[in-house]
């Protein structure tokens, strides 16, 4: 697989930006889902690079899917079980159509 180029990391970083913006999530909470060493937007984008590298624009897309899966279920789960956010659930149903573009684009 190949790298991403300094246009598509900054790219990256202005969508994960406005996307923790938007879900009311911090770059603290992305490091903890992300498992990477620092809260610092050049080592998270690091890790999603390694992604990227190892697994292509699919399984990038997969990650950060995970990650608002899990997002998901710790709000759920802080909220006893019945968290319903209006918001979220578009937020998903978009991430999911982008995986399944992805994933259309890349098949012979």
């Amino acid at each position: 697989m190949s790298i991403l180029t300094s246009d598509q990391l900054e790219d990256l970083q202005a969508f994960l930006k406005d996307w923790l913006r938007h879900t009311g999530r911090t770059q603290a909470d992305l490091r903890r889902a992300l498992h990477a060493a620092s809260i610092r937007m050049p080592v998270l984008l690091e890790v999603l690079q390694r992604t990227y590298t190892r697994q292509g624009l699919p399984g990038l897309a997969e990650q950060l899917c995970g990650v608002e899966e899990l997002w998901h279920r710790e709000d759920g789960a802080a909220e006893g079980g019945n968290a319903s956010l209006p918001g979220l659930d578009a937020s998903l149903g978009q991430l999911d159509l982008l995986l399944q573009e992805i994933r259309q684009e890349q098949q012979p």
